[in-house]
């Protein structure tokens, strides 16, 4: 059986995450203070009782989902998991790709805290509110959508942001652009098209001033290379060298989070079990509709841990 590790992404994030774990293990209460202490606030508190607007700002939410991820990793370690010897690939949803990356070891954990701080301010400052905009689109293929964003493109940019599988594209780029490819989406038969409450274009050409942010910062943090490889977002592909993680880490920023092809190159090489660590379970919901033959299992409470390592350790 092959086992693939995979992070949430944002969205995944609610006031009270992590809190059972901080409650029942010494090794989630380490992850949570080591955060702070990076990040110089006590983000925990915010994880743990909100209130959950300061919780959902982008500067937030990313590194505490990769916080609350981080938790349930070290406590399987603890558990005698060993990531190497027991897990194949890793993968993350946009932020839970450096969720993976720290699990894999590339990077350290305070590093990670304080790069996904930088990237969300950075995503947050690249684009006065009200410029940009996200939809999603609902029961459209893929080329349909990719044809729906040139033709948007027409009032200005416009493209696919998350390719989430299961019918679900998520599309992203200046506000009229967005609202046109909406209406277009729906001309051609779109079950829904639905404009997001984001506060930023994310994974969009207007987040460059973002990307060379991340550029800057990547460069002056120590990196390893992973135990095992990353399927990184916008190649659906395994990379292993910390250097080209790196800049495939800054194009996320503006490009296209492939996950439905990263659940099928799950899927094509064996990796039929896909273990979700941290907040929610949007990604195991995600893996089903993907391909049936992938099993995802979410894992974010202390009964989740004690079942996967008891699967993990058989």
């Amino acid at each position: 059986m092959t086992i693939a590790f995979t992070f949430p992404g944002q969205g995944s994030q609610a006031v009270g995450m992590g809190k059972d774990l901080a409650e029942n293990f010494a090794e989630a209460r380490a992850v949570f203070q080591e955060v702070d202490e990076a990040l110089g606030e006590k983000l925990s508190e915010t994880m743990f009782n909100g209130p959950e607007d300061t919780l959902t700002l982008t500067a937030n939410a990313q590194p505490a989902l990769m916080a609350v991820s981080m938790a349930v990793v070290r406590v399987l370690e603890a558990k005698g998991v060993d990531l190497k010897a027991k897990v194949s690939y890793v993968a993350g949803h946009s932020l839970g790709e450096y969720s993976a990356l720290c699990a894999a070891g590339t990077f350290s954990l305070a590093d990670t805290a304080r790069l996904l701080r930088i990237r969300g301010n950075a995503m947050q400052a690249a684009v006065p509110v009200g410029v940009g905009a996200m939809a999603a689109i609902i029961g459209l293929e893929h080329a349909d959508v990719v044809a729906v964003c040139e033709e948007a493109s027409a009032v200005g940019s416009c493209q696919i942001a998350n390719d989430n599988g299961g019918g679900q594209i998520v599309i992203s780029g200046e506000k009229a652009a967005v609202e046109k490819g909406a209406a277009i989406a729906t001309e051609k038969g779109a079950k829904r098209a639905i404009l997001l409450p984001v506060s930023a274009p994310f994974h969009s050409s207007l987040m460059a001033p973002a990307a060379e942010a991340m550029r800057e910062a990547l460069a002056g943090v120590k990196k390893s290379s992973p135990v095992v490889p990353l399927i990184a977002n916008v190649r659906a592909a395994p990379v292993t060298d910390a250097d080209e993680i790196a800049k495939l880490l800054v194009e996320q920023v503006t490009g296209q989070v492939r996950w439905r092809e990263t659940v099928e190159w799950f899927a094509a090489n064996g990796a039929t079990t896909l273990y979700e660590l941290g907040s929610g379970k949007v990604l195991t919901g995600l893996a089903r509709r993907i391909d049936k033959t992938v099993n995802g299992i979410a894992v974010n409470t202390p009964v989740d841990i004690d079942a996967a390592v008891a699967a993990l350790m058989a």
